[in-house]
């Protein structure tokens, strides 16, 4: 009688933790950056946002990096539909909610704390539910991509003169071939695939990407110059689908929150680390680095804003508020 009872219970154990497996849901967070979480922004963010929704919740977080499930323009589709319920992306987030492009204005951000204060504050807060209604996408937290700078092959570049009659490869972006236009540069879109034979080959004087993007891909091999700038603040967004993140239960959602909040932080920490490392090595490697001073940032701000901002504003139309209301998180932020 005892062993029946037993084996009736051990048979109703079995069968509900059959049913606590099927109901159990997997997560699939995809990216385009490399995995190794020690030197990759999106892959250390990806693999702790894994350990931590694993570690206190009973769903599974399946990590998809180096753009095994497509590029950003592609994942954001995905999450869209539905098939890829997390993602981690930076310049796509603009294409689908056009106000994110204000992020992208030159010489907006001085510092990346100051970035970080703006986009965990309210203006972060208020971005997000926008951009929330606008895509269905949640935005969980921003990461970073790191501040843009230029090189090239010709000469020391310390204030928008020296850009004079010098071609820069660009992103097929209008925003980036206002920038360079209004910096007195000539801007030439290239797909990144055809960045390293347009530098050999001078069809390009220089280009413009994060430190770490330079030197991982070995563009300093190719330039002699760097000027660091930073003229553009690039921010990753960690995204969810909202319908997804609905299905969760409260105790779920607090989880995946804090767990997104803990991997943004993670991937601003490995860019600072690669950036530092990068203009270390670079300079060891033969390259010449200039910092420019606050006055020669102030004449490349005031030769690039202006035209980058009235082509937004045109752009985003009755979203071109946002471009103030960023200009007041600034001020506020940085008093």
């Amino acid at each position: 009688m005892r062993l029946t009872t037993f084996t009736a219970a051990a048979t109703a154990a079995i069968l509900a933790l059959g049913a606590a497996a099927a109901q159990a849901q997997t997560l699939r967070f995809a990216h385009v950056d490399p995995a190794d979480w020690q030197t990759s922004k999106k892959g250390a963010a990806g693999e702790i946002f894994k350990q931590i929704v694993e570690g206190e919740t009973d769903l599974t977080v399946e990590l998809f990096p180096a753009g095994s499930l497509g590029n950003e323009d592609e994942l954001v589709g995905q999450a869209q539909d539905g098939l890829t319920q997390v993602v981690m992306v930076s310049g796509a987030m603009s294409k689908i909610c056009p106000a994110a492009g204000v992020l992208d204005i030159p010489y907006t951000f001085s510092s990346a704390p100051l970035a970080w204060k703006v986009l965990d504050g309210e203006f972060g807060d208020a971005l997000a539910q926008h951009c929330l209604d606008e895509t269905g996408l949640r935005t969980l937290a921003y990461g970073e991509t790191g501040f843009r700078n230029f090189t090239n092959n010709v000469r020391e570049i310390r204030t928008p003169a020296d850009m004079e009659g010098l071609k820069f490869r660009v992103q097929p972006i209008p925003l980036y071939v206002e920038m360079v236009k209004g910096l007195g540069g000539e801007p030439t879109p290239i797909a990144w695939t055809e960045l390293p034979n347009a530098l050999s080959t001078g069809v390009v004087d220089g280009q413009e990407n994060p430190v770490g993007v330079i030197y991982n891909n070995g563009l300093h091999k190719l330039q002699k110059y760097m000027t660091l700038d930073g003229h553009v603040y690039a921010a990753d967004f960690l995204l969810i689908s909202d319908e997804f993140f609905q299905s969760l239960d409260p105790a779920e959602q607090a989880v995946v929150e804090k767990a997104a909040k803990v991997a943004g932080n993670m991937g601003r920490s490995i860019q600072q680390y690669s950036t530092a490392v990068g203009i270390n090595a670079v300079q060891d490697e033969g390259m010449q680095v200039y910092s420019p001073t606050d006055e020669e940032i102030a004449q490349f701000r005031d030769a690039a804003q202006p035209a980058v901002k009235e082509w937004l504003a045109g752009e985003l139309g009755d979203d071109a508020q946002w471009i103030d209301r960023l200009d007041s998180a600034i001020g506020a932020a940085s008093e």
